[in-house]
């Protein structure tokens, strides 16, 4: 451990940053480089990243591939910072997105840049939404997350980070995930019900907002058929449906985006985290043209305009998207985490699992020994986090760069970490 250093980081962090800081307080080293599926801290010692930055970094730390395209633009004095001027770099970012992205799925979208984080684009969809139905109500669903701003916040279900607003949340309805009853028979007959009953109370919404795998949720997944029923729901009951693909898109589940496994096609779709390509803040709002009703400015945002972020997210979807080699590669590495989790279980009463993809969680009955498991992984080296409303899941977000060889090892870490909590 970095005893000497972790202390004299922690006098300083403490002494100046708020408390509000949460990921230092379970990781306590003074962490200093980190390239690929690795970082290194002060002292020397390295740490296998099974975190990516919340999936901020699916391509990895300090991707040369992507780090080449930056430096080039930076030496040759390439504009950083431009609102929402035409800007070359802006210009090659939307050509290459649209050719490469949307055309081989067969989606129109055109796109809207909301400001630099997910939340900006989830803000964006929800006053879009309304300002298109002249409605207020927003359906959402249990254990959901979608931002820390108030819209975002009145459609995000964890109590705790709901009570930080400091004032009522409103306009939302929430209604049961997928499989959030214990079974997979739920259907949406109620739902539709609801609405089209007069005597129910229920305000005819404007949109209704999902993940197709809830992460901050508990690594939730969504039934492909869940999905396309909620979707079709959405069009008889002319309601606009938003997907926030956030944390699950770019490559997360496999495809680029999540919702393609269903093959719905969403009235609204909000990327961020890894659209960048690079670890640089972006995110974007999708909207089908017919609903792109906005008024110049009328909603904007200083920094939506991230010319370095442009440039690393071309290279991002030049170098990976232009095949399906790495959607191959991203559903093999998940195979093999579930599979490693599959043994755990049988290994160890009070475990299950349940993922897609690159994001997998490993579910204790015993809510406090995920993070018991965690803590024990990083003293021996790894980065993971829990997820779901009582921390009950040990959630893996790798890089879907890293190698078998290092993934297999952060796997064996785990393993370990798992056998001392729980004999």
């Amino acid at each position: 451990m970095t005893t000497m250093h972790t202390a004299r980081g922690d006098d300083t962090f403490t002494k100046h940053e708020s408390q509000v800081r949460s990921y230092c307080r379970d990781w306590p080293a003074l962490f200093d480089t980190a390239v690929g599926s690795r970082l290194v801290d002060v002292d020397g010692r390295s740490y296998l990243d099974f975190f990516a930055g919340a999936g901020a970094l699916n391509y990895g730390h300090n991707n040369p591939l992507l780090k080449s395209a930056l430096l080039d633009y930076i030496e040759r004095d390439g504009i950083t910072h431009a609102l929402d001027m035409n800007t070359r770099a802006k210009g090659a970012f939307l050509s290459t997105f649209a050719e490469k992205i949307l055309k081989p799925r067969g989606l129109d979208y055109v796109v809207q840049f909301p400001g630099p984080t997910g939340t900006n684009a989830v803000e964006s969809a929800l006053k879009l939404a309304r300002k298109v139905t002249g409605r207020e109500a927003i359906v959402n669903f249990t254990n959901a997350f979608h931002g820390m701003t108030l819209g975002s916040l009145s459609v995000t279900g964890n109590a705790m980070k709901r009570a930080g607003a400091g004032i009522p949340l409103v306009h939302s309805t929430p209604m049961p995930f997928d499989n959030y009853m214990g079974g997979a028979t739920e259907d949406f007959a109620w739902f539709e019900r609801v609405l089209n009953d007069e005597g129910s109370g229920l305000n005819k919404p404007a949109a209704v907002i999902v993940e197709t795998v809830q992460g901050e949720g508990g690594v939730n997944v969504a039934r492909a058929e869940w999905l396309r029923g909620l979707a079709d729901l959405c069009k008889r009951q002319d309601m606009l449906l938003i997907v926030d693909d956030v944390q699950m898109g770019c490559g997360r589940t496999g495809e680029f985006f999540s919702f393609e496994e269903a093959g719905i096609v969403p009235d609204i779709v909000t990327l961020s985290k890894s659209i960048g390509g690079y670890g640089l803040p972006m995110a974007l709002t999708l909207i089908r043209p017919e609903l792109d009703v906005w008024e110049p400015g009328e909603h904007n945002g200083t920094f939506r305009g991230n010319n370095p972020a442009f440039v690393t997210a071309k290279a991002a979807i030049d170098h990976y998207w232009s095949d399906d080699k790495l959607t191959i590669a991203t559903k093999a590495k998940g195979i093999a985490i579930s599979e490693h989790f599959d043994d755990l279980c049988e290994r160890f009463d009070g475990l299950s699992h349940r993922g897609r993809g690159m994001v997998q969680g490993l579910v204790f009955a015993d809510a406090p020994k995920a993070d018991e498991v965690c803590a024990k992984a990083f003293e021996r080296g790894l980065l993971a986090e829990t997820s779901g409303p009582s921390s009950e899941v040990v959630k893996l977000l790798p890089a879907l760069t890293i190698t078998d060889a290092e993934l297999s090892e952060g796997l064996t870490i785990l393993s370990a970490a798992v056998e001392e909590v729980l004999g």
